[in-house]
């Protein structure tokens, strides 16, 4: 078919003539689809490189499927505009997945084994602590500080005033901070 002929044919006649091995067909066919092709995938992806690969991915499918190609089924540029679209939906899926190589291990806020021990160790020693105190200071500072009950409640659980808890409470507490002061050492505690 002469060349000014080509330029007049339509999409599907000159398809035709490619899978029929007419080269000027196949040059005429890519001049008219490839603009198209490749402002699509540029509007989709933003990156001139990858829409020049997927315009050339899907010319090369055309090209591919022309031998094959059933007449009256679809407009070659709408088939063409399909196969583009879904390559660059494809990239751009691509893009978003992550390798697994790739992921950060989530933190893992649990203490770590020596802190773990650590915690255990003043624990223990907080325990045997109380224990060294006289019963009624070792009941107001449990509840205050284990329990979390307030000062009137823990004077209503012991049938005492509020300032008798307090009373309690900071006698407590300096015998506590007596106690462990000789272990801080012992215990992880900066001075």
């Amino acid at each position: 078919m002469p060349f000014d002929q080509m330029s007049q044919a339509s999409d599907e006649a000159l398809l035709v003539l490619y899978a029929n091995g007419d080269p000027d067909a196949a040059a005429a066919l890519t001049r008219r689809l490839t603009p198209m092709v490749f402002s699509l995938a540029q509007r989709l992806l933003h990156d001139r490189a990858e829409a020049e690969d997927v315009t050339q991915d899907a010319m090369l499918k055309l090209w591919h499927a022309a031998p094959d190609w059933r007449q009256g089924d679809a407009k070659v540029s709408t088939w063409l505009y399909r196969v583009a679209r879904n390559l660059c939906i494809d990239r751009l899926r691509r893009r978003r997945s992550v390798g697994l190589d790739e992921i950060a291990e989530p933190e893992d806020d649990r203490p770590g084994v020596e802190a773990g021990m650590q915690s255990a160790s003043r624990a223990a020693a907080l325990h045997r602590a109380l224990a060294e105190l006289p019963d009624r200071q070792r009941e107001a500072v449990m509840l205050r500080h284990l329990e979390g009950l307030g000062n009137p409640e823990i004077g209503a659980e012991m049938d005492i005033s509020v300032e008798a808890v307090e009373s309690l409470l900071a006698r407590g507490k300096r015998r506590l901070t007596a106690l462990l002061m000789g272990r801080r050492d012992e215990l992880g505690l900066e001075r």
